[in-house]
C-alpha cells in the first residue's frame, strides 16, 4: 500500500482525515500513484493534474522522502522507501500572492 499525504483542502473534498492509502499495480511512479488516488476520489480528478494534459497543477508541488519531484518524470520511479509504503507520497499545495 502507498501512503499519500493530500492538502488540507482535498482531504476536505475527498471527506477525508489524515493520510490515504492506494494501490498500485506495476510500477510506483507519481503518474501511477495519482491514478490510484483519482480511481479511488474521483472528485479530486483535476485537482491535482490537468484532467486533459495529465500535467502537474501549477500550484500544486510533490515530495518523497524529503526531495521535490514536481519537476521529475511522472513516470521515473519513486524512491523504494514510498513503494514500500514506509514513507509516503505528499502533496503538497503551493503558496501565491504578494
Amino acid at each position: 500500500m502507498i501512503r499519500v499525504v493530500l492538502p488540507p483542502h482535498l482531504r476536505t473534498l475527498a471527506h477525508v482525515s489524515g493520510e490515504v492509502t492506494v494501490s498500485v499495480a506495476g510500477d510506483v511512479t507519481q503518474r501511477h500513484v495519482l491514478d490510484a488516488v483519482e480511481e479511488r476520489f474521483p472528485m479530486l480528478r483535476g485537482t491535482m493534474r490537468d484532467r486533459t494534459t495529465g500535467k502537474r497543477r501549477p500550484l500544486v508541488r510533490f515530495f518523497a522522502c524529503s526531495e521535490d519531484l514536481s519537476n521529475e518524470s511522472p513516470d521515473a520511479p519513486l524512491p523504494d522507501e514510498v513503494a514500500a509504503g514506509k514513507e509516503p507520497f505528499l502533496v503538497v499545495g503551493a503558496m501565491a500572492g504578494g
